[in-house]
């Protein structure tokens, strides 16, 4: 289920297992997912011997440490919540170059150590959401790292750390594991243009899966799963997945269809709801994507969009809570003035 919604726990903790004696190896979670519930459903879903079948990975929530021992008092947190005495792949979380400086100012490299040296976590890791520059100085910051964490697709090949970024740490010698291969969903659901240049033998899901699994600098990639469907969809694609699987004709498709989604594209939404709720009742990520049909639908599709919203993008009082907490850097008060102005 999608971040934000609430969690039907029975139901998270059947599909997980499944998932798991299916194959599954790696679980990830976050100290704010789902409001705060999602290591605890996680936890559970691990019981009865499950824990040992898997590599867990979770985060440190970096933007509630305030002092070093901040960062032990959270860890000590999440174990009990997920009722484990370590965690296999243990991540700062989201960095930026505010929070890279946090990094530093609280020795938290120091403090993972520790930690690894005392048996909590094992792997060291980032996720990130910055640009080229940032990312490349994190990775060169400590040869502590075991892995990283970014948001790449094939729309997103010079976005954030893009392309190069993801060369940069394999030849570092980390292992890069791929968020939002999927864009928050949109190249699950492509629109009309953009689906028609790819070949129909695979789904829209399939065909960006592949564009990673090619890649021979991706260790591992993320893939929401929120039906049991899902997940038998996606267990059925990895096991069609090699490194250099594409052709030369396929790759040229990825090109093509990142040309023309660019065109359309009106904002860089992925959907994480990292800014919900908003205090004036906005439903900021649906707002967001109803204005991305703006551009393969023109007015009209956009509006009947817009207007399943009870509230509008009008209702935007520029509070700029949302925009402290989104990955993309998305200037989101901005945006809702042009699409009130849009929808005039």
């Amino acid at each position: 289920m999608e971040d934000g919604v609430t969690v039907d726990e029975k139901e998270a903790v059947r599909i997980i297992r499944h998932a798991i004696d299916s194959g599954v190896n790696y679980v990830d979670t976050a100290y704010p997912y789902h409001q705060g519930t999602s290591e605890i459903v996680v936890g559970k879903a691990l019981g009865d011997g499950y824990r040992d079948k898997v590599f867990l990975a979770d985060k440190s929530p970096i933007w509630k440490l305030e002092k070093e021992s901040d960062f032990d008092s959270i860890l000590e947190e999440q174990l009990q919540k997920l009722q484990t005495d370590h965690i296999d792949f243990y991540l700062l979380h989201a960095l930026n170059k505010e929070r890279f400086e946090k990094i530093k100012n609280l020795h938290l490299i120091d403090h993972m150590l520790e930690a690894r040296k005392a048996g909590k976590i094992r792997y060291l890791g980032f996720s990130f959401h910055d640009d080229l520059e940032v990312f490349k100085q994190i990775v060169d910051y400590t040869d502590q790292w075991d892995f990283c964490q970014i948001q790449y697709n094939y729309i997103n090949r010079a976005y954030q750390a893009g392309d190069e970024g993801l060369a940069y740490a394999a030849e570092k010698g980390l292992a890069v594991i791929i968020m939002e291969p999927l864009l928050g969903g949109r190249l699950a659901n492509l629109s009309e243009h953009v689906a028609e240049v790819f070949s129909k033998d695979k789904t829209s899901v399939e065909h960006a899966l592949d564009f990673l699994w090619d890649k021979k600098e991706v260790s591992l990639l993320l893939s929401g799963m929120g039906t049991e469907q899902q997940v038998e969809d996606n267990l059925v694609y990895a096991g069609r997945s090699a490194v250099g699987m594409l052709t030369a004709e396929e790759k040229k498709q990825y090109e093509k269809a990142k040309e023309i989604y660019d065109k359309m594209s009106m904002v860089d939404c992925t959907g994480c709801a990292y800014c919900m709720p908003c205090p004036f009742g906005l439903n900021i990520p649906e707002l967001f994507k109803a204005y991305n049909t703006y551009g393969p639908e023109g007015k009209d599709g956009m509006k009947r969009e817009y207007e399943k919203q009870q509230v509008r993008s009008d209702s935007c009082r520029s509070c700029h809570r949302c925009e402290k907490v989104c990955p993309q850097n998305i200037k989101i008060s901005e945006q809702m003035k042009k699409i009130a102005e849009l929808m005039k």
